[in-house]
């Protein structure tokens, strides 16, 4: 808006005087109507809120029920032990949250403590939260901007937004300048934005914008007001938990009525009821997810990478786009010469011209205010770049300026578009003059060619235009160099041609690779930017994102379609350049609309809102404002793109693990559930008492699922495949034939196990296998608690076995395939003598009312509990053959075609 009016109208608006400012009045009057030039607060939750919001989980609103189930039934350890996962639960997820509050905060701290303004006539120094629209904010060479300025005055004026908009170079700043329309941010020449930086000249400006107002005021607006999201994981689990609690009431209810209808004794099948019903919940099963990324955590910061938000790890295995920031992202946000021109000839920066003359690096090098020392590089980044250069090749700014003094010079303006340094030398004076080639070359009269100083013709003039085009068209910022001798004063009239440099912010090497891994990952690339079309294309052309011009849009063309037809357009669109944070934030809005699940890497504050808005937000650790990082749920501590790779394949592996310990334990906790069920609607006797059933949970919910959440994958075989569907359940690819199947199998053989002695029992009396006789058996309460015996201990063995199946249900538990896991051998061994204690020690089977066994018994026992790994080996062996048989079959197909 204040772009496209002419100085006069806004003076007139804001009722201020450039040669005298506000007065301190008038001043105080409008910071008491507007308030302080600060960013606002968002409302802080207080820890007791946080905490309470963990708990508003269905899985831990049931395992709330069941803690107090537990309690009820005099189990206090399970209570004591459900009621700490719950707690340790809602601890980590306050600790990891609250990302929007400490966005905001980092914003805040952005803002420049100090501003130099005029008032009353006066220059003063004043805390920049005293600002107030209409006062005059004088600007230096290093100073922070304080507040959104219209310029009113500039002089060589260059300012860093690389944080707002995105691009490497700065701005160089016009007061002068009026625009016919509205600007985006990067295009307004005549204004200058708050937590920018000035990197060379000096200005005025009339504030036009102050707090949340700013540029930057509005981003932490857009902050607030995105919605906090859950992850697919959250998400699942949620619907789980759902599902769970439906489960158990309906168990509860279901069994009761039984009970009542086959005059059985209430109470006693009231305690069963209420056991299954928390058998039914695999209480284990929040505790054992955050252990899994708590562990997934620390793997990650080996491969550079910080976790702000657990979940976001395994989120990272879902995602099926990458939008990347393209400044400091998949660039290295360092101009650098990569082309140059001397001699009549293009050469690489690598390579060195033969006949390379002095006066192209000894002009890059003096005619130049860029600083580089051991501890740092100060300048413009062109600048710097020029100088890097030059000392590449041997030419080192304070030994030429010690041989060739500085002794005059004409700064770089953007009416000239040049800059001249005149120095002394043993023979006389020469001037070096740099700058846009179209402008230095019409002031050339001569061209140096091979060290010889030749007239500057129409054909070498031609040429130097097509290689500045050349360089151009692969989105280069060219630069001229001439020479002058013998002249004190700077003339840049009748200079000598010498050469042109080419300069880009070059990609970072790895950035390519991890794009063509995302590519055979089924991941896609896209690329986001603030930096101009020509740019952002020659850069995704490079990096293998995008291959034709028609793949990119601008943010201009953004704004004039809706969002319907930008769903549409995203389909083929891999590169958006020139766009605002409000542009980044709609088009991470669109594809996660679309399906989705996107990712988005950034370092500046006009990327906080996208990675807010993402469904995983990515800061870079080293060049990354607060702000992005604050905003981010993930930091790379290398700022290297292909590190997303490294954590996507780890997020893969985790939901991986998460998967196969749901599957597992529900698929166990279903075999309880279908072993009484049966047992109760034939009308017999219980097969397992409360406590076997609490018991068994406490086993197999806890060691044996951690190594299954822990357990190593084949994750080169997980990058291969594409990328899990958003609405792809935690049951999808045969996980609910899965848990059925293996419920069922559990079921059956510990009802088989509890059958045993009955069996043997009435053969021995050759008496018929009916229920009414196995009834009469059991009326003996010591061949009931043997039978129970039996049935419990099948019942939890069965599930440590069938913990080692579900590894890989691809894969024999015998092939190499499968890597060592240390914590399932040890699971299975401190199961397996748990189990075993609970019969063999006196003091446990009093408790449990169970019986001691013999080791033929525990022979038959343990055979029958390991039905479940015979069945996946069986599995695993049909599968197999049938694989073969299908590759045999392909391959006589092409055998055919080629006979």
């Amino acid at each position: 808006m204040f772009e496209e009016k002419s100085m006069r109208e806004i003076l007139d608006a804001l009722h201020t005087d450039t040669e005298k400012g506000l007065t301190e009045e008038e001043a105080a009057k409008r910071l008491q109507e507007d308030g302080p030039n600060v960013l606002k607060e968002g409302k802080k939750k207080t820890a007791a809120e946080s905490f309470l919001e963990q708990l508003n989980d269905p899985l831990i609103c049931v395992l709330l029920v069941a803690a107090l189930v537990s309690f009820l039934l005099k189990e206090v350890s399970d209570a004591a032990i459900i009621a700490v996962v719950i707690i340790v639960n809602a601890t980590v997820g306050v600790i990891q949250e609250g990302k929007a509050q400490k966005a905001l905060e980092a914003l805040k701290k952005l803002t420049s403590p100090k501003a130099v303004v005029r008032r009353g006539g006066t220059i003063r120094e004043l805390p920049a939260s005293e600002l107030v629209k209409g006062d005059v904010v004088i600007l230096e060479t290093g100073a922070q901007v304080a507040a959104d300025l219209r310029l009113v005055r500039t002089w060589n004026l260059k300012i860093e937004e690389s944080a707002l908009t995105g691009e490497s170079l700065p701005v160089n700043k016009d007061a002068a300048f009026q625009a016919a329309k509205a600007l985006p941010v990067g295009d307004r020449k005549n204004e200058a934005f708050m937590s920018t930086l000035v990197t060379s000249g000096r200005g005025e400006g009339v504030v036009i914008g102050a707090g949340m107002e700013t540029e930057i005021g509005k981003i932490a607006s857009i902050i607030s007001a995105v919605p906090k999201e859950f992850t697919p994981l959250q998400k699942k689990l949620a619907d789980l938990g759902k599902i769970l609690s439906i489960v158990s009431i309906l168990l509860c209810a279901a069994l009761f009525g039984i009970a009542v209808l086959q005059h059985r004794n209430i109470m006693e099948m009231l305690i069963t009821a209420i056991s299954l019903a928390v058998a039914a919940v695999p209480e284990g099963l929040p505790a054992i997810v955050t252990i899994v990324l708590a562990l997934s955590v620390s793997k990650m910061v080996k491969v550079h990478t910080i976790v702000r938000k657990l979940p976001s790890v395994e989120t990272l295995g879902a995602v099926n786009v990458v939008c990347s920031d393209k400044t400091g992202t998949l660039t290295q946000n360092k101009m650098t010469v990569i082309r140059y021109y001397v001699n009549q000839n293009i050469y690489k920066a690598s390579e060195t011209a033969p006949n390379m003359p002095e006066e192209f690096l000894e002009g890059m090098a003096l005619c130049n205010d860029a600083v580089i020392t051991n501890q740092e590089e100060l300048g413009d980044p062109t600048e710097l770049a020029l100088l890097r250069f030059a000392e590449g090749n041997r030419f080192r700014k304070e030994a030429l300026e010690t041989r060739m003094p500085r002794v005059e010079e004409k700064a770089f303006d953007s009416q000239r578009k040049m800059m001249t340094t005149v120095h002394r030398s043993s023979q006389g004076f020469i001037s070096y003059t740099k700058g846009a080639p179209e402008m230095l070359l019409d002031r050339c009269s001569k061209i140096m060619v091979n060290g010889k100083v030749q007239s500057l013709t129409e054909v070498h003039k031609r040429q130097i235009r097509q290689t500045v085009d050349v360089f151009s068209s692969q989105a280069l910022r060219v630069l001229a160099v001439a020479v002058r001798r013998g002249e004190k004063e700077v003339c840049e009239d009748g200079l000598t041609f010498v050469g042109l440099a080419g300069m880009i912010d070059p990609i970072r090497p790895e950035a390519k690779t991890a794009v063509e891994q995302f590519k055979l990952a089924s991941v896609r690339t896209i690329m986001i930017t603030g930096d101009h079309i020509d740019t952002a294309f020659a850069i995704a052309r490079e990096l293998g994102i995008a291959k034709k011009i028609d793949e990119c849009m601008t943010g201009e063309e953004l704004e004039k379609i809706s969002d319907v037809k930008l769903k549409e357009k995203l389909k083929k669109i891999n590169v958006f350049a020139r766009v605002s944070p409000e542009h980044k934030v709609r088009i991470v809005k669109a594809l996660k609309e679309t399906g989705n699940i996107a990712a988005m890497t950034g370092d500046g504050v006009n990327d906080a809102p996208s990675l807010r808005m993402a469904d995983i937000g990515i800061a870079m650790g080293i060049t990354g404002t607060d702000v992005a990082k604050n905003a981010a749920d993930m930091i790379l501590t290398d700022d290297n793109f292909a590190t997303i790779e490294k954590a996507i394949e780890e997020g893969r592996s985790i939901y991986e693990n998460i998967r196969k310990t749901v599957l597992f334990l529900l698929s166990s906790n279903f075999g309880e559930i279908i072993t009484m069920f049966i047992a109760v609607i034939l009308g017999m006797a219980s097969p397992l008492k409360a406590s076997h059933i609490l018991w068994i949970n406490l086993i197999t919910d806890s060691l044996p699922a951690l190594a299954l959440g822990v357990d190593k994958n084949d994750k080169e075989a997980l990058m291969k495949r594409p990328p899990r569907k958003a609405k792809e359940g935690l049951f999808s690819n045969g996980g609910t034939a899965c848990t059925i199947f293996y419920g069922c199998l559990i079921a059956a053989i510990s009802l088989t196990a509890f059958l045993k002695l009955p069996w043997e029992v009435l053969a021995e009396q050759q008496k018929a296998f009916t229920l009414e006789n196995i009834s009469m058996v059991f009326q003996s309460s010591e061949l009931l608690t043997r039978a129970q015996t039996y049935a419990f201990t099948v019942l939890g063995i069965s599930q440590l076995f069938h913990a080692q199946g579900m590894q890989d249900v691809h894969t024999s538990i015998f092939s190499r395939k499968r890597g060592f896991n240390p914590v399932m051998a040890a699971a299975f061994g401190v199961g397996f003598l748990l189990q075993a204690a609970v019969t063999e020690v006196p003091a446990l089977t009093a408790m449990f009312g169970t019986a001691a066994l013999s080791l033929e018994e525990w022979g038959a026992l343990v055979i029958l509990a390991a039905f479940p790994v015979l069945a996946h080996e069986i599995f695993v062996l049909l599968e197999t053959l049938r694989s073969q048989d299908t590759k045999g079959k392909v391959i006589n197909e092409v055998r055919q075609e080629h006979s």
